[in-house]
């Protein structure tokens, strides 16, 4: 299944946003009509682009927006970029999240003893292509982290892009780890101090921020997959998220064509994008606690 996006607003701005379309040029949302599995048979799942590789704005699909469109975080008031933390730029992965999934805050994850961070599953695509904002890639995965922030389960997902030209060699974690020297080590260390130059501490890990491998990443997938059906049939109160879609014929919030079109139109047209601060290419150092 082929899908596109439509850039609305100003690219760097507080409007800007990434809607999607399915084949037959509708508008759905990415959160909940991308299907989760893109050949389930072959458990190949569908990842959502939303931060290209080395790149440093925080992308993220709107859970709280009809239609979840991809947007820029913001924190008081201002977008948000994620810091160099050296020797790291921007992110290094493909970073996004796998559609139909959700991470519940008010189910206690039995092997962190957290609750969810009330967003889709999180997912690190370790391939060589650097992919565009809101691709939708087919992915293997290999295996998962579980990060502990802030007192909520965040899992991190590790995947490959099946059309990877060595994606044949990548099976487990363990395969990661031979094949890509380091790679899970600074994954681990990214994860663990970016946030540290917003004044925040270091992040912590379940299971002293060892991988997990495929099977058990599987099972994470299926979970929080049953925690978005909960979700989007309203068995389960999910607060603040939107849940409008237009496939998802059980929903009781599913809206018809004419409705989403209206609710992206609502969205000034896409125009010249504005400038990126300066200090975003600034690099921090600091002793490693």
């Amino acid at each position: 299944m082929a899908f596109s996006i439509e850039h609305r607003a100003k690219a760097n701005s507080l409007e800007y946003r990434i809607f999607f379309k399915d084949c037959k040029g509708h508008y759905i949302s990415p959160f909940h009509d991308i299907p989760l599995y893109a050949d389930e048979k072959n458990g190949i799942f569908n990842m959502v682009v939303e931060v290209p590789r080395w790149t440093n704005a925080k992308m993220e699909i709107a859970t709280k927006d009809p239609l979840n469109p991809i947007k820029q975080d913001v924190k008081k008031g201002k977008l948000r970029y994620v810091a160099n933390v050296f020797p790291h730029k921007g992110y290094i992965w493909n970073y996004g999240a796998l559609p139909q999934t959700w991470e519940n805050p008010s189910h206690i994850d039995a092997n962190t003893g957290f609750g969810g961070d009330n967003d889709p599953v999180d997912v690190c695509d370790i391939g060589t292509k650097v992919c565009e904002r809101g691709e939708v890639i087919k992915v293997k995965i290999l295996g998962t982290l579980a990060l502990i922030d802030e007192g909520e389960t965040d899992w991190k997902l590790i995947v490959i892009n099946v059309e990877d030209p060595e994606a044949a060699l990548y099976n487990d974690i363990e395969d990661v780890r031979r094949q890509k020297p380091n790679y899970l080590e600074s994954t681990v260390d990214w994860f663990r101090r970016y946030k540290v130059p917003d004044g925040k501490p270091e992040n912590q890990f379940a299971f002293d921020a060892e991988f997990k491998n495929k099977d058990f990443a599987i099972e994470v997938i299926k979970c929080t997959h049953a925690h978005w059906k909960e979700l989007v049939t309203k068995n389960t109160d999910g607060g603040e998220i939107n849940c409008t879609n237009t496939t998802v014929y059980e929903s009781p919030f599913i809206c018809k064509p004419v409705e989403a079109q209206a609710i992206v139109e609502a969205t000034p047209p896409c125009g010249p994008g504005g400038p990126i601060p300066v200090d975003v290419d600034k690099w921090y150092y600091y002793q490693k606690n």
